[in-house]
């Protein structure tokens, strides 16, 4: 009967000592697909777009939620994350007539020519920085208290050959040929 007994203990042991390791990795299994997903959650708000679609058009606008708001930016961190050798990706940007007449809006992007280029690499300059922007105008007219229907898209390129670097840009936008409202986009480039 002890013999049994001791039989049937040491079989509910390795029944509970399997038991608790299936768990164990199913544990594992749940968590690493969770922090894969949360990831893939958070690289997606910031990483470059190459289109305006359903998506941004809607963030856009929640981002002229807030009162007062002039410009909204999407992806909303104002950090875009490109691949060396990316091309035709960027950001969007929304702009809002708070005066009641239809206006006439500009906008100019360059690079930041106070910050210190060579932090890019000894060779980098300004330039070659402003070169990678596909567009560094435009313009558009908007009407009196309205947002723009149609965000506007700033497309970069950049070179297989450039450096892994965060690049401040300044983004200027005058109503009428006067200085409006304006931002800075980080550029962040990664090999």
């Amino acid at each position: 009967m002890g013999l049994k007994m001791n039989n049937m203990n040491k079989k509910a042991a390795i029944e509970m000592s399997m038991t608790t390791f299936v768990t164990i990795v199913l544990v594992v299994i749940v968590m690493v697909l969770g922090i894969f997903f949360v990831q893939r959650i958070f690289q997606s708000s910031t990483n470059a777009i190459d289109g305006i679609d359903s998506q941004v058009q809607s963030e856009i606008n929640k981002l002229f939620a807030g009162e007062g708001t002039l410009l909204s930016v999407y992806p909303s961190s104002r950090q875009v994350t490109f691949k060396t050798g990316d091309t035709n990706k960027g950001f969007a940007f929304s702009v809002k007539n708070d005066v009641n007449e239809i206006k006439q809006f500009t906008y100019a992007i360059e690079a930041d020519p106070q910050f210190d280029f060579s932090r890019c690499g000894s060779t980098f300059t300004k330039t070659m920085a402003n070169s990678w922007l596909v567009t560094d105008s435009g313009g558009f007219q908007l009407g009196g208290a309205a947002a723009s229907d149609s965000p506007e898209l700033v497309l970069l390129t950049i070179p297989k050959t450039s450096p892994a670097c965060t690049i401040p840009y300044r983004l200027e936008v005058k109503r009428n040929g006067v200085f409006y409202v304006g931002t800075t986009i980080y550029i962040i480039t990664k090999q």
